[in-house]
């Protein structure tokens, strides 16, 4: 099953994070925080939003950083992804 989103949509999935800081310490899964990182995986068209055209900036593959609480988690085969409005992206990394 793939997950297709609507209008200024666009579905991410996180990228793991690293369970040990720089000098070593090990975090539990309960002290990370949630990743702002995440790629891309499908965009909507983009179109007329709330009488706006929006063009769609991002593309399937992409890096980006998102605001940090934004977006609906979504769970799918086993798999959890994060489903944004555009305007919740902040940058995409390079």
């Amino acid at each position: 099953m793939t997950i297709k989103p609507l209008a200024d949509r666009v579905v991410l999935k996180a990228v793991e994070v690293e369970e040990t800081t720089k000098s070593g310490i090990i975090l539990a899964a309960s002290a990370q925080e949630k990743p702002q990182v995440a790629e891309v995986v499908a965009v909507g068209p983009g179109g007329v939003v709330d009488g706006k055209e929006v063009t769609m900036y991002v593309k399937p593959g992409d890096k980006v950083i998102t605001s940090k609480y934004s977006g609906t988690e979504v769970k799918m085969d086993d798999t959890e992804y994060t489903i944004v409005r555009q305007a919740d992206i902040l940058a995409v990394v390079e």
